[in-house]
């Protein structure tokens, strides 16, 4: 019984030795001049995180904010034997709100400080996508594409050469079994090799919900575009748009124009991922 009570005050003394010891170097290093410079010039480099905004079902994301990663700036200007504020080290600080933390809410747009935009494409079974790709490469532009389990099934060789734009899950033939979309995404990933992040709905709770299950987000876009391409686009323009175009020979037309005059109005164009980090 001895020997056990010995043995337990001897791991207690070290634990609280260790505890003390750390303790100590940590309050050696803010008293140190290096770290107490490091917290001087913290005004400059903090900038605030702008939480996610939430209106019923619908979320814009929000923006990291910054501020010193001390632990690292303090290692880097000890080695280097005095502070030099050239070596401060920043870290990201997250949003509270964050649309990494809800799933279960549609993107309606990216963080409105943007000057960008996203062009999404849906792709079904019939549609005929060379004219848009030869358009986006020609434009040195990078696109989404939600692409539903019928297509991606039959076109394997072609979502291969896709592999610089970002795709994403649509439906399997207009369907939202759980199964089959899962099956898809699973597919769609191996082919792909990069993991899905994204749905696309038009308001249907079905697959809002589904993603959601899934923690995938799911994009229901700023402005839809049946036809008239070029019109629209002139006529609704604006910071961080998700622009979802319908594929057809009218807006495959009028896409190289639009894509010139969203470029002319100083506006980059996006993948998804990009547009809707925060």
């Amino acid at each position: 019984m001895n020997k056990i009570f010995y043995r337990l005050l001897i791991i207690l003394l070290m634990i609280f030795s260790f505890y003390y010891t750390n303790k100590m170097i940590e309050f050696l290093k803010e008293k140190d001049p290096i770290m107490k410079d490091i917290k001087k010039t913290s005004y400059k480099y903090k900038e605030d995180s702008t939480d996610a905004l939430i209106v019923g079902n619908n979320i814009i994301p929000g923006k990291k904010g910054k501020d010193i990663d001390y632990k690292k700036s303090y290692s880097k200007m000890k080695q280097y034997g005095m502070y030099n504020e050239v070596l401060t080290v920043l870290k990201d600080v997250k949003p509270v709100i964050s649309i990494d933390d809800n799933y279960d809410k549609y993107i309606i747009s990216g963080n409105r400080e943007k000057r960008s935009i996203s062009l999404v494409f849906k792709v079904y079974k019939d549609t005929n996508i060379d004219g848009i790709l030869d358009i986006l490469r020609d434009e040195k532009i990078e696109a989404n594409f939600f692409i539903d389990g019928t297509y991606l099934e039959n076109n394997i060789s072609k979502i291969k050469n896709m592999k610089n734009h970002e795709l994403g899950i649509l439906s399997y033939d207009n369907s939202y079994d759980k199964s089959l979309f899962e099956t898809s995404i699973s597919y769609l990933e191996n082919i792909y090799e990069k993991d899905v992040k994204y749905c696309y709905s038009e308001n249907n709770m079905e697959v809002l919900n589904l993603c959601s299950k899934l923690k995938l987000h799911t994009i229901m876009p700023s402005l839809i575009i049946k036809n008239n391409l070029y019109r629209e686009v002139k006529s609704n323009l604006d910071n961080s748009l998700i622009i979802s175009i319908d594929v057809n020979n009218y807006n495959i037309k009028e896409l190289k124009v639009t894509i010139d005059y969203i470029k002319g109005k100083g506006y980059k164009i996006l993948l998804l991922s990009d547009l809707l980090s925060e």
